[in-house]
Order: C-alpha cells, then structure tokens, then sequence
C-alpha cells in the first residue's frame, strides 16, 4: 500500500536528535532557542515561541489577543477542527464563512459578509500549500491569525507566508511540511503578545498562581525541526517535481487540477483534484494499493449542525488528495499516477457511454 502520506527523516535528522539526547538536556532548552530563532528569521517576524503543538500555539494566540467569552473568532468550515478547539478554549464563539471553490480558501467577500460586532480575530489558513488572499482582510482591522500548518515556505506577494498575521502559527506534526514528531509554534512582530504567550506556555518558578499551561517543547524535537528547517528547500523542490508530473500526466482528463495564482506560490503539501465522485474513486484507488483520502475529514459546519456552506458541501464531495510528500519515490509517483489515469479516463468512457444511451 502506497500511504496517502509519511513523514520524510534523514540519517542527519536522527543525528540532530541523537546528539541532544546524549548530552541529558532533553527538555526545553537552548536548543528550542535556537528552533525559535530560526523560524523568527526565516519568516522575518520578531520573534517566536515554540510550542508543543500547533493548536497549543493557536490557544495561546487567543488568550494573549484577549479573546474570550462573548467574542466571535471567524475561520472557514473548510478546515480542521483543530480551530474550534482551541476557539471553544477560551470560551469564544466560532463563526463560520465559506471558501472560495477554486483555492479551498477563506473567501474574503463571503468573511467580510459574515463579521459582527463581537468578531474579536479571524484565523485564516493557508490550505493545501497554497496561501490565501490575505490582502483584503487586512483592511478589517481585526488581528489575524495566519495558520501557516499546511503552507510553510510558500509566498503571497512576494513575502513568506507567517510575515503577515498579526499572529503567526505553525504546525510540525509528523506529516506536515517539516516536523518535529509533534510541536508547533507562534510568531509575531509584537513584543507584547510574545511576552504573553511565553508566560502562558509553562507554569513553573513563578511567583503567582495565575492559569498557565504546560505548552513547552523539548530540546530534541527542536533539534529534528532545526535539521529539517535546513533542507527546507530541498523538501519544497521535490514536492514541486511530483506536482509537476501530477499534473502534466492528469492534464486533459475529467479531473480539475490544483489552482494558483500569479501573487503566490503553491507547495503542493496536498495534491488536492476535483472529481465527480471522490469517495468513489479513493474506494477503487485503496482496492488498487493506493490511499486517498478527504483533504478534510469533515467541514466545521457539520459538526455545529448548522448549514448554507454549499461551496464547502461540494468540496467535500468532490475533492481527493493524492499521495504526494518528499519521501514518495519516483516509482510510487509513477504508479499512483498510472492508477489515477486509467480510472479517471474509465470515468470518462462511462460518462460518454451514459450521455449516448441518453441521446
């Protein structure tokens, strides 16, 4: 079985981490300095705050923003429950807006629409690889948290995605764009909301007994997030490869392809296709040794019970992600690509088969 997804670890990322455990300073330490460091500069914000994981990171967000009860935070259905949770954390409500049906983005009109005077933050992720259109909510004046988990290394405008929320976060779980086991992290330009967050992140030696959490990340996860932070771009380029085949192979056939735009780059941390039926086709796909999976396991707006998401409802039906993630081999990517063909153009033989017993 070829795994929907796997995450790619070097012999010098077991190094990285090897080198850390020998020395005995295996909690957080100096080498989640230099992890926060890193990333500070990579994206060009101020400052960052390593975290245990990546909702850890959006809590922390939230409370150091002061959002709380009788507050409204906005995010798109289209995405992981990972966001309501961390909303429900801090006894905020959230709102729900729809996507923008070519990117599986927030859509800014539909959000904009959807504001109320109780809306404290918006959380806008970047799905699948390709960033969001981040200018227009600029223009709210209402703190955004840019959920960087899926896009890390793509740009909007020129700049990194995380150079632009008012607070950043990211995700290093094990199949995200580069790892640390699990582990996430904040970033932002305020020294403010860095001092806050930092303080929130762990409870020990203080001289009050105000709520605090147990956030912190250890040392060798951050040394392994250090070691893949440094081939960042060797990790990006083959991602880029395999979308390249991917789509030279599909181009042509029943299936829309992974959009983009010219004010961004898209890498590809999913290699998401619309399809008639997508649970139809990942059935056939998985009988054929290849996992394919739901880019979403299920829109928000389902768990909430509430409705009018048809863009969101269509792409729940219609989207596929296909195995594509550095580790994939050239072989695994030849067969997955072969597999998708010859069922999609089968697809294509029964629709025309259909329409001429119709006519």
């Amino acid at each position: 079985m070829i795994p929907h997804s796997r995450p790619t670890i070097t012999a010098d990322d077991i190094a990285a981490v090897s080198a850390v455990l020998q020395t005995g300073q295996i909690a957080q330490g100096e080498q989640v300095q230099r992890f926060e460091e890193a990333m500070a500069s990579v994206t060009g914000r101020r400052g960052a705050v390593a975290t245990n994981s990546g909702t850890s990171a959006l809590h922390l967000a939230l409370l150091a923003l002061g959002v709380g009860k009788g507050d409204e935070v906005l995010m798109p259905s289209y995405t992981c429950v990972a966001l309501v949770n961390a909303v429900r954390y801090v006894g905020a409500t959230p709102r729900l807006a729809e996507i923008d049906p070519r990117t599986y983005n927030l859509d800014p009109d539909d959000a904009r629409r959807r504001l109320t005077a109780a809306t404290r933050a918006v959380i806008v992720p970047h799905m699948f690889g390709l960033p969001a259109d981040l200018a227009p909510m600029t223009e709210w004046g209402i703190p955004i948290i840019e959920d960087c988990a899926q896009a890390f290394g793509a740009t909007y405008l020129g700049r990194q995605v995380g150079s632009f929320g008012t607070i950043s976060i990211c995700s290093f779980y094990a199949t995200k764009v580069f790892t640390t086991g699990e582990g996430g992290m904040l970033l932002s330009d305020s020294d403010t909301l860095l001092q806050q967050s930092r303080d929130l992140r762990d409870y020990d030696g203080r001289p009050s007994l105000e709520l605090r959490y147990n956030y912190k990340m250890t040392d060798f996860q951050a040394a392994l997030g250090l070691s893949q932070l440094g081939r960042l771009s060797g990790l990006l380029a083959r991602r880029q490869v395999l979308a390249s085949r991917y789509n030279q192979a599909l181009q042509g056939l029943p299936v829309r392809l992974p959009e983009g735009d010219p004010d961004r780059t898209h890498i590809f941390y999913r290699y998401v296709i619309g399809v008639h039926d997508a649970r139809a086709l990942a059935a056939r796909l998985q009988a054929q040794g290849i996992e394919c999976k739901s880019p979403v396991g299920r829109p928000l707006h389902e768990y909430l019970g509430i409705g009018g998401f048809q863009h969101t409802d269509h792409a729940m039906r219609s989207a596929l992600s296909l195995p594509l993630y550095p580790s994939l081999s050239d072989l695994e990517a030849h067969t997955v690509v072969q597999a998708a063909v010859r069922n999609l153009i089968r697809e294509e033989d029964r629709s025309r088969s259909a329409l001429s017993s119709l006519s």
